[in-house]
């Protein structure tokens, strides 16, 4: 079930820990502007996403970023985009960072930097009632939706030559969708046999629909998902990585990761540009 006690104890005690040292650590430019500007993609449940309740933003990603501007000395500004646009407001200097459930690949490592912050990786799943998938390759020839702002496309293409089409069965068909929760209504709807989002992610979806989902097989490949940042941002990749791993050993990292029921997802210690 997912835990949903907060973790405002710990991160009042890790603010009470700032000091002028670390905010130091910071690009000259953002510690005399005192904020981060994070662009989110709201949409990602349990990493980022607006309270029925309330329509404020929260999810794990708010939580972490939110622990580490309060560990820096700084305040969070948070900056709602299209994730089209993520990648070039970094380039232009819209945005410091991108803190919204973003993998790291080759691809984007062309132009910015991650620091990695999850592990998990594309998950194929379906309706709980759908006897004719049990396995992953009774989904060879069938109509899979997946995000098509994702690399979750390329995956399923990739896992398809392997496990169908090399073993004489018909190519898994890749239907593009306007995100997750587009994935989510036309499988419902019966125009997809199956959908893959982030196996991080769906854990959470199961416990807001109790029966509709079932998982079917392993993850599709292991990848990271990572804080984005300009790539020539030394300074701000080094800040970072390191007020992370701060929070990684004092345990507030920890506590997030267990607030939202990710804990298969956590890491151990700080990465950057793990993913390929």
């Amino acid at each position: 079930m997912l835990r949903t006690a907060t973790v405002t104890t710990t991160l009042i005690l890790s603010g009470m820990m700032v000091s002028q040292a670390q905010s130091q650590e910071l690009p000259d430019d953002i510690t005399a502007k005192g904020y981060l500007t994070a662009a989110i993609v709201p949409n990602y449940p349990p990493l980022e996403f607006k309270d029925p309740e309330t329509n404020q933003l929260t999810g794990f990603d708010y939580d972490l970023g939110m622990a580490l501007v309060e560990h820096l000395g700084i305040e969070m500004r948070w900056q709602e985009s299209a994730f089209e646009q993520m990648i070039s407001g970094l380039t232009t200097g819209r945005s410091d960072i991108v803190l919204s459930g973003m993998t790291d690949t080759a691809e984007r490592q062309q132009v910015v930097s991650f620091i990695n912050y999850l592990r998990s990786g594309p998950q194929f799943y379906t309706l709980a009632d759908n006897s004719d998938t049990d396995v992953a390759t009774d989904l060879c020839g069938k109509r899979v939706g997946t995000s098509r702002r994702t690399n979750f496309p390329r995956e399923i293409e990739t896992w398809s030559e392997a496990n169908c089409v090399a073993e004489g069965l018909p190519a898994i068909e890749v239907i593009g969708t306007e995100g997750s929760a587009d994935a989510r209504a036309q499988l419902r709807q019966r125009r997809l046999d199956a959908a893959v989002q982030g196996g991080e992610t769906l854990p959470y979806i199961q416990s807001m629909e109790p029966g509709a989902y079932k998982i079917v097989g392993e993850p599709l490949a292991y990848q990271y998902t990572g804080i984005a940042t300009a790539k020539d941002n030394i300074e701000l990749i080094d800040a970072l990585s390191n007020a992370l791993d701060e929070l990684i050993q004092n345990g507030v990292y920890g506590d997030i990761i267990e607030k939202w029921g990710l804990e298969d997802s956590a890491v151990e210690e700080v990465m950057i540009n793990a993913g390929s």
